[in-house]
């Protein structure tokens, strides 16, 4: 059952050559190699820039890898001035080992240290902007240790509740072993919030983001995108938001 569990939570996509999405265009960046807190060497794509407005750690969903990731990264760097780096949990893309709650969240925390020090920053300096479970984990991160401020798209109160909205007949809040509970985590984060969700998503109904949305302190925005399913590309709605976020931050 738990083996079906991860299945189910945990769909990696591992580096393939032949995929042209690994050799973006139009995009300066990195190759990085980070040392997790267990051994795990985390892959991912620093896109640096020169005077950053901001300094971004993107922390992608529960499937594919950072090769899906370059439109952001491009958008990031050369539309909105912010320096950004994407990674690959364990078990995704190039980076090694295999995927468990405990496990992303030390490689997103290996990430943000890294990415703080190249910046010659604080780590609670760093933006962290999550997508579906990657809001779990950066909701995780900025309840710890803070954030300059919390981006989360299309993302859940907790990975049971989100569960239970594909199998109400199953006991997933009892059973599941997987739970990235940002909702028993987000009042302890207390800064600027940027969330958005859309209305038709499928995946991650979007009562569970405004949910979450209830709980979290202030300032914070709820962008409710119309007729927007869960793994439809961000749009300029979203975009000329995160800007106004980032403006704000400054």
């Amino acid at each position: 059952m738990w083996s079906f569990e991860n299945y189910l939570v945990f769909q990696p996509r591992a580096y393939a050559a032949a995929d042209p999405r690994w050799q973006p265009r139009d995009l300066v960046f990195e190759d990085v190699e980070i040392a997790s807190s267990d051994g795990v060497t985390v892959h991912g794509w620093y896109a640096p820039v020169d005077v950053p407005r901001a300094t971004i750690l993107l922390l992608h969903g529960n499937g594919g890898n950072i090769s899906g990731l370059a439109d952001e990264l491009r958008i990031l760097q050369r539309q909105l001035g912010v320096a950004a780096l994407a990674i690959d949990y364990r078990g995704y893309g190039k980076s090694t080992g295999a995927p468990s709650e405990a496990g992303i969240l030390a490689d997103a925390r290996a990430a943000r240290k890294w990415l703080a020090e190249r910046s010659g920053q604080r780590e609670p300096d760093i933006v962290l902007w999550g997508f579906s479970m990657g809001g779990g984990v950066a909701v995780d991160l900025a309840a710890e240790d803070g954030a300059r401020g919390l981006v989360l798209q299309s993302t859940f109160t907790s990975l049971p509740d989100a569960a239970a909205e594909h199998y109400p007949w199953l006991p997933v809040r009892w059973l599941m072993r997987n739970r990235l509970d940002s909702a028993s985590k987000i009042a302890r984060y207390r800064g600027p919030l940027l969330q958005s969700h859309g209305d038709a998503d499928v995946i991650v109904p979007c009562h569970l983001g405004q949910q979450l949305h209830a709980l979290a302190n202030g300032p914070k925005r709820f962008l409710e995108i119309p007729g927007g399913d869960h793994n439809d590309l961000p749009e300029e709605l979203f975009y000329a938001a995160l800007d106004e976020f980032i403006a704000g931050l400054e």
